[in-house]
């Protein structure tokens, strides 16, 4: 009797929604950072569940926040943070304890990332919330209540106080020269700093793959 493998190497497109450009890479920002005074953020809030039909990353910025930027009527909020003009292109979020808490969708940190936020600070994250930002590009930053309240203090003042996060140096530069130091695992880290998402971990492996392959083509089988 013969068995027969299927040929592995016989490679099938990728899905629509995994399809596209690597994942940018994270070395240091700079921009201006929004104040997100509220504690207990949950994904819900974050991407509301109507906008959880598409499988696609691109498109949800839109729908970050909807129940808080936008009115019953489908008109802005002027009050919410992100709909003020000197947050509207924040690309740094800080916020209250115990951000991305809630259900597990991925579609929150995709949403953060197609509205232009590459990272969000606080005291605490939901631990899939957290774990889902690395996977896309995003970095979450835990400090301390003392340097939050700073940093609050900093986004506060709006677009003419910028923060810079140098993520080689661990390390969160305020618009007057103060600093927040911040740890982070050191995979993540390396992940981050090279753009590489679980694909690109897997595609850093090709040549062994590969090789694998060829020899397990090469095989009888009987």
């Amino acid at each position: 009797m013969r068995f027969i493998l299927p040929n592995i190497r016989d490679k099938q497109p990728l899905p629509d929604h995994l399809e596209g450009a690597p994942m940018d890479k994270f070395t240091t920002l700079e921009g201006v950072a929004a104040p997100l005074k509220i504690i207990n953020v949950d994904t819900d809030m974050i991407i509301p569940k109507q906008y959880l039909k598409t499988i696609k990353r691109t498109g949800l910025g839109k729908g970050l926040f909807s129940e808080q930027r936008f009115k019953d009527d489908g008109s802005e909020n002027p009050d919410f943070v992100l709909n003020q003009p000197a947050y509207r292109h924040s690309k740094i979020l800080v916020a209250g304890d115990n951000f991305g808490c809630g259900s597990s969708r991925e579609h929150a940190p995709w949403a953060l990332l197609d509205f232009g936020i590459r990272c969000v600070i606080s005291t605490s994250f939901g631990d899939i919330f957290y774990n889902n930002c690395f996977k896309n590009g995003i970095l979450p930053i835990r400090v301390s209540q003392a340097d939050l309240d700073k940093l609050f203090d900093d986004a506060e003042r709006g677009a003419n106080a910028t923060l810079t996060i140098d993520l080689a140096s661990q390390e969160i530069r305020g618009p007057d020269g103060g600093t927040v130091k911040f740890d982070i695992d050191p995979f993540r880290k390396h992940c981050l700093l090279n753009g590489l998402d679980d694909i690109g971990l897997t595609l850093e492996k090709k040549a062994s793959i590969d090789s694998y392959e060829a020899r397990l083509a090469e095989r009888a089988w009987a």
